[in-house]
């Protein structure tokens, strides 16, 4: 029945999908990018679309919106499909719902360049409540950070292991690029001076709730006032609340200098060059920041039911190379006075991100295009 429902919310993209279809050709060269989570060409879409137009040869169209609340209206739709319809390839990088009820035309790739990395807490059919839902499986490929990992993707997405692909992530492909590096610390130093002399707290928790619709973030568990004025002679403290999250604590991070708030800032990984103690939860962050080999701590108040509702890939002590705690006293302590289990990340990074070295955005398109050109 819930099969039912949602294709019938689908049904005018499907009839304009199969309308498209008879009229229409597919372009072997023309590559489309769709995203219902980001306004702007940003992470893995950022790194593909650059790689892809310095080959010179294919016609790429852009179709993005910041959430899926933000609705097409009559003439987006025809222009959605119609790109669907068309273009060889088509990328995203999140759950897209519209396009999981369409019956794809033969010789279509669609290629999912998932915005996290590793396999962390549960997505899509690894989810006991998503099981009877009409999302992912019509997925041609999908890329991630490593081989032991293609499992676990193949069951959330519902699709073959062979169509998982241990080629990297082209986001990481700035952590191996010194110039980059040193460019946008720069960058960041010179857009926030308030920076400079300061050990630097990225708090960066992932969001609660069951999508994108119903995303929160329980701040009664973070007393903003008190973590100020314990570490402000120090520390400062950058907060990137996850893009899902729309509430807001009952704190004005504005009138306190010890905060910066970068929660509208859409990508994560530059802000961690210049991060010294990452704060997170549940966050695939982790994957990301493992490459600086910097101090972390796993702030997890609400561990037992989050684990019952979401639960994750691999036991929990798997990914945590630094300390956990669920108390926030605690949390003040590890700040001032915590280490990484070097061991630990060694093991951590060799399971979960052995196929980022670097080179992974070429990778991706060479594999995914490279056989036509």
């Amino acid at each position: 029945m819930k099969i039912f429902f949602q294709y019938v919310r689908q049904i005018i993209y499907i009839f304009l999908y199969k309308f498209f279809c008879i009229f229409t050709k597919l372009d072997k060269d023309k590559v489309l990018f769709l995203s219902l989570s980001r306004n702007s060409l940003t992470g893995n879409f950022k790194f593909v679309y650059d790689e892809i137009k310095k080959r010179k040869k294919y016609k790429i169209n852009i179709l993005l919106k910041s959430s899926l609340k933000n609705k097409y209206n009559l003439i987006e739709k025809f222009k959605l499909v119609y790109n669907i319809a068309t273009s060889k390839y088509i990328f995203l990088d999140d759950f897209y719902p519209i396009i999981y009820a369409l019956k794809l035309r033969k010789g279509t790739e669609l290629i999912q360049l998932w915005h996290a990395i590793g396999a962390f807490k549960k997505v899509g059919y690894s989810r006991n409540n998503t099981k009877n839902s009409l999302t992912h499986k019509n997925y041609t490929g999908t890329i991630v950070s490593s081989e032991f990992i293609k499992s676990n993707y193949a069951e959330a997405f519902g699709i073959s292991i062979d169509k998982v692909h241990s080629l990297g992530i082209p986001r990481t492909d700035v952590f191996f690029d010194k110039k980059y590096s040193k460019n946008i610390k720069e960058k960041l130093y010179k857009k926030y001076p308030e920076l400079v002399g300061k050990k630097v707290i990225l708090f960066a928790p992932t969001f609660r709730g069951k999508g994108q619709n119903s995303a929160y973030y329980n701040f009664d568990w973070f007393d903003f006032d008190k973590f100020s004025k314990e570490l402000n002679d120090e520390y400062i403290c950058i907060v990137k609340m996850h893009p899902f999250i729309k509430n807001h604590p009952n704190f004005n991070m504005k009138e306190d200098p010890f905060y910066i708030n970068l929660t509208l800032e859409r990508e994560i990984n530059d802000l961690l060059f210049i991060t010294d103690v990452l704060i997170t939860d549940y966050s695939s962050v982790i994957f990301e920041y493992s490459f600086f080999e910097k101090q972390i701590i796993f702030y997890v108040p609400d561990f037992d039911e989050y684990k019952h509702s979401r639960d994750f890939y691999y036991d929990f002590d798997k990914y945590t190379y630094g300390p956990v705690t669920q108390d926030f006293e605690e949390l003040i302590k590890l700040v001032k006075n915590s280490k990484i289990d070097s061991q630990k990340l060694k093991g951590f990074k060799s399971f979960f991100c052995s196929s980022c070295d670097g080179k992974s955005t070429k990778r991706v398109v060479d594999y995914f295009l490279g056989k036509k050109d």
